[in-house]
This record gives C-alpha cells, structure tokens and sequence, in this order.
C-alpha cells in the first residue's frame, strides 16, 4: 500500500494525490470500533465489511435487525465482529434509545459514521413530524452525533453527497409548507445540511478543545438501491439507469467513506471520487458549494436543528 501517513490538506495540489491511488486498502482497525448507520446494504454494509475486515469491531445500526442480521452473515467469517443493532434514524426515540442502549452496554465507539440515507422520496413525515428526508438524512444523525460525542474516542464522518451543490436552504421553511415540495430539492436541502453540520461541528470541537474531528466525503455515482425510494416508476428507473450507466460498486463508492473515517484527515475535510467531476474514481479532497462553506448559516442551522430536536452540543 503507498503510503499515505502524510495526507495533504483539503486545497492542496491534487497532483500530490497520485501516490495514494488507487487506495482501496483499509489500515489495520484492530481494536477500535466503528457504528456504521445504514449499514444493511449498500454503501453501509460495504463500508461495515471492509472495516470489519480490517479487524475492527462494527455495530451495525439498522432499521431491520432482519434485514441487517441476513448481511451480517455475510461478515461473520472476517477478522473482525460485527454486530447488529436496531436504529431509525427518522425516529428521534429510537436514536435516543439507541445510544442510550450503547452507552449502558459500556460501548465508546473510536467512529461513528453517518451514513444511512434516503434519496428523493415522496413528501412525508417523521415520527417527529419533520420533513422525511431531513429527519434521515440530517436531524437524526445530528441527534445520534451529539448524543455519542462524550463516548466517543476519534471522530464524526458525515456522508453528503455531490447533489448538496443544488441545495437551497430555507431555515424557516425546512418542512417545505410553503414552498412546492420537490423530492430532489428536499434531498439536496439534506444534503447541503450535513456539510454545514459537518462545518459547524468542527468548529464547535475546536473551540472546546477537544481532541474528536469531524470529516466528511460523498460516494460520488454508485450503483445501490438509493434511487428505488422515489415512489415514481419513471424517476426511479432513470436514476437507476444513470447509476448503471456511469456508476461505481457499492466497493468502490464506500472508499471516500472509508478514507474519512481512518486516514489521519484534518477536521472538515472532504472526500469524494477524482474525476468526471466528482462522479467515479479514488478518494481525494474535493470542494463545497459556497453555501457549504458559509460560517453563519452552518451556526443558524445547528441552532434550527437543537431547536427541533431538544439536544445541543455535546447532548449538552
């Protein structure tokens, strides 16, 4: 494996970045544990195998403890141990019950990564009562992280995607009651949160001199079962034919997630596939919307989202 030890900063020269492809090899994870959410199939269960097979200890935080029982199967025979555990990240009691249950069973995870997701689905409502894609895909994880983050002993992934550079953030209509509900505009909205979590919670890290990092990458186009939720045949079976047409292995889409979660990566940093415009290849820094970036946007949102969820930094 080349090495990669000396990891250049987000911005650098991407040139630099030839040493380290291809990188597909997982560094050694033995003794640390990584709760992967989502992680019973797709990018998750992909994510959860190579950890796993680099030696690492993996909770599987799943929606159907059947469905993520039938991947861990699949697992079982890897150096590492897998187990699977019950999580809607929708549901804010369940995430709630979830950590408790980690916490009490004596479990600091080193990792938690943000993965599990929802694309493009019809309008509807959490248990909460917010806006679907929102719950999953941001306030959910953004719940789960803060509730961890005294537990946790390395740092934060969060999963976004190339779509977020669509995102349009509405901070008094998060829930699209005034505005014409879009299932790819919500899904972008999403999207462009987890950036601005992401963002924000570095910032907090650092300002209380914590030694956790928060990172962040996208799969770039890979072929999961992602687009199968839009609730119209025709959408779904584009989306499906685009992911066949141009895109990845579940595998290989899951390498940006794993760089971010065990390469020496600073804080905020963002990974994603190197060409054809972020769309296939090898994890290497790539950028943000300008709206990603915005410092006081990222802090109007966390405060949205505490406002929304009861829970603050740190479950403070």
């Amino acid at each position: 494996m080349p090495d990669v030890s000396a990891t250049p900063a987000p911005g650098s020269r991407r040139s630099r970045w030839s040493r380290v492809h291809p990188w597909r090899q997982v560094p050694p994870q033995h003794g640390r544990t990584v709760v992967v959410t989502g992680a019973g199939g797709g990018l998750g269960l992909e994510t959860a195998r190579a950890l796993a097979g680099a030696g690492a200890r993996v909770v599987m935080a799943v929606r159907s403890v059947e469905r993520g029982e039938r991947a861990a199967a699949d697992l079982r025979d890897l150096p590492g141990q897998v187990e699977v555990r019950l999580l809607d990240v929708a549901d804010l009691g369940s995430v709630r019950a979830f950590a408790r249950r980690l916490v009490d069973d004596g479990v600091r995870p080193d990792v938690l990564v943000n993965n599990a997701g929802v694309m493009a689905t019809p309008f509807g409502r959490s248990p909460d009562g917010v806006e679907l894609q929102l719950a999953t895909n941001h306030l959910g994880h953004f719940v789960l992280a803060n509730l961890l983050l005294p537990h946790l002993r390395d740092r934060v992934v969060v999963v976004s995607s190339n779509a977020h550079r669509a995102g349009r953030l509405e901070l008094d209509d998060l829930d699209w009651t005034r505005r014409g509900y879009s299932p790819m505009g919500a899904y972008a909205q999403s999207k462009l949160c987890n950036l601005l979590f992401l963002a924000e919670l570095q910032r907090r890290l650092t300002v209380a001199g914590s030694t956790l990092r928060a990172t962040g990458a996208h799969p770039g186009s890979t072929h999961t079962a992602i687009t199968s939720q839009t609730g119209n045949r025709v959408a779904t079976a584009v989306g499906a034919f685009g992911h066949r047409l141009v895109g990845m292995p579940a595998w290989q889409g899951a390498l940006p997630v794993l760089f971010a979660a065990t390469m020496d990566v600073p804080g905020n940093s963002y990974l994603g596939p190197h060409r054809l415009g972020g769309m296939q290849g090898w994890p290497v820094p790539v950028g943000r919307s300008q709206a990603a970036g915005d410092p006081a946007l990222a802090r109007a949102l966390w405060e949205r989202s505490e406002e929304l969820s009861g829970v603050g930094f740190g479950a403070a």
